[in-house]
């Protein structure tokens, strides 16, 4: 999915501010990282942006099947959790010039064992199934290291 689309006058179409957070990890405490291809070394849980017209939910249960190949739509555990912060200079371009802040919606999906991940190329080039610790340290944004500790508290 390109980042940024036209409409139907070929008027610039910017990304929605919201987007969501799904951490993936089993029973054994490992979660799933992945590390994207731009920029190069950000690694990450699953995420993606809200699309217009979605729904948080939607948004989690789309992007985990892109990101990685599942299917757990009915076991995604919404956190009833959002943290907002501001959009990065690398990515302003996506949004409208007035958009300067994203929310995103924190989601969970616990499995009983690692599951074979299908990557999609254009978003990822590498995973690793980690310790909670691990993960958190390997994480690249604030949102997504505080989401993985959390699972130290919740997990179990």
């Amino acid at each position: 999915m390109t980042s940024v689309t036209l409409d139907r006058g070929g008027r610039k179409r910017f990304k929605r501010p919201e987007s969501v957070l799904v951490v993936v990890y089993t029973d054994r405490g490992e979660v799933l990282m992945l590390n994207r291809t731009r920029p190069k070394g950000f690694w990450q849980s699953v995420t993606g942006s809200l699309r217009w017209g979605e729904s948080a939910r939607q948004a989690a249960e789309r992007e985990l099947h892109e990101e990685t190949g599942l299917r757990f739509a009915g076991r995604l555990l919404d956190a009833q959790h959002t943290e907002r912060f501001p959009i990065l200079p690398a990515w302003r371009g996506r949004f409208a010039p007035s958009s300067h802040y994203n929310r995103e919606h924190l989601f969970y999906l616990r499995l009983p064992c690692r599951r074979t991940i299908r990557l999609n190329p254009r978003e990822h080039s590498e995973l690793r199934w980690l310790p909670i610790g691990q993960a958190a340290r390997l994480a690249s944004s604030w949102t997504n290291r505080d989401a993985i500790l959390r699972l130290l508290n919740t997990a179990g």
